[in-house]
């Protein structure tokens, strides 16, 4: 279980501080899928950077199974429970080879090397890139490099999985592709996805849609009720 209390996040610039995200209470429950949406700047990214860490709120808890981002003993706990996939797949790309790609995480977290190959091979089995294995990333098409990601981070076995807008940058056919993926982790109960999204059509496959507007939610629901409130989203 994800719990947010009165989160609240600004950011400090030379000119004065920013509000982006203003008192924020929600509990996001263990293989319950979430569509985040609203207009450029309602906060999205904020919120999901909030989720695992990567952002400290100002004012307010977040916790993680328990656990509070702002507990720095917890911060290995909580990033290995709690993964994320950026919408650009060459900002998270760190290998210069596709299996050691996905290898990589899986040794920060110490497993012992055998279970590490065997990982590997059967990630890029389910991920239809074993023929790629001894590639470089590069080579890849975006698609492909996105799924690269997503295998990567699906490898180390996260309980949540926060994706922004992960599928922004692919043509219609890699779209289909990665999000058929996600519905099959999400149905099999194997992560917990948190996904940004422009695309309604998207959101409306998950169990559960918040719609951000200025900082705020002001409207959480299931996809049925949400873009039935015509009303609340035209405002």
């Amino acid at each position: 279980m994800i719990e947010l209390q009165n989160l609240t996040f600004s950011y400090s610039t030379p000119t004065g501080v920013i509000p982006v995200l203003r008192d924020i209470t929600l509990v996001l429950n263990e293989w319950e899928s979430v569509a985040l949406i609203g207009t450029n700047g309602s906060g999205k990214t904020t919120l999901l950077r909030c989720l695992n860490g990567l952002l400290l709120p100002t004012k307010g808890m977040v916790r993680i199974d328990g656990f509070s981002v702002r507990d720095p003993d917890k911060q290995f706990e909580i990033r290995r429970r709690v993964g994320m996939v950026f919408q650009n797949p060459d900002d998270q790309i760190v290998s210069a080879q596709v299996e050691r790609e996905i290898a990589f995480g899986l040794e920060n977290l110490g497993l012992p090397t055998s279970k590490i190959r065997n990982r590997v091979s059967e990630t890029l089995a389910r991920f239809d890139l074993s023929r790629y294995r001894f590639h470089p990333p590069h080579l890849l098409s975006g698609g492909e490099r996105q799924r690269l990601v997503l295998a990567a981070v699906v490898a180390m076995r996260p309980r949540y999985l926060l994706l922004d807008e992960p599928t922004a940058l692919l043509d219609p056919s890699n779209r289909h592709a990665l999000l058929n993926i996600l519905n099959e982790l999400s149905r099999s109960r194997e992560i917990t996805p948190i996904l940004v999204t422009q695309f309604p059509q998207e959101a409306a496959d998950v169990d559960r849609i918040i719609v951000l507007h200025n900082g705020h939610v002001v409207l959480t629901g299931s996809p049925s009720d949400v873009f039935s409130n015509r009303d609340v989203l035209n405002k």
